[in-house]
């Protein structure tokens, strides 16, 4: 992913509250903004029917470098793959330190679009369902 020419999907600045006892940002907090990110991407990938996704699976994360308090976190996630119900995403965190941009961690996730009552639904990826919508403003074949 070419970070340097997308928009990040989220940036926060990292505060006081977050740390660790050794000064670092929680990984957990990290795995938060990570967890976000991966489900706007996810979501502004279906169609405009799902208005929910649930993380169903973070299935690798690598802390690269420690993040400090000061730090303006940002996540650029893109989406992998699309199934039937599910959405996969890649996640890439770098932060900006005094004008110094520095890639901190990156994460897969996995996503399943769910309706109100917490069941699967399709996913029906925005693209496919403007072919659908364009294909079915087509006038019949005449005969």
């Amino acid at each position: 992913m070419t970070t340097k020419s997308k928009c990040p999907t989220t940036q926060v600045v990292m505060m006081p509250r977050d740390t660790n006892g050794m000064g670092n940002i929680f990984g957990g907090v990290i795995l938060s903004h990570i967890d976000l990110a991966g489900a706007v991407a996810a979501r502004a990938a279906c169609a405009s029917h799902v208005r929910r996704v649930v993380t169903v699976a973070m299935k690798e994360v690598v802390f690269k470098k420690p993040v400090h308090v000061g730090d303006v976190l940002c996540c650029y996630a893109e989406v992998t793959r699309i199934g039937r119900t599910s959405i996969s995403t890649h996640i890439e965190v770098e932060v900006n330190r005094a004008g110094e941009t520095i890639p901190v961690t990156e994460a897969d996730a996995v996503y399943v679009a769910v309706d109100e009552n917490g069941r699967p639904i399709p996913v029906l990826c925005a693209t496919r369902a403007a072919r659908r919508a364009k294909k079915d403003a087509r006038p019949p074949k005449a005969s």
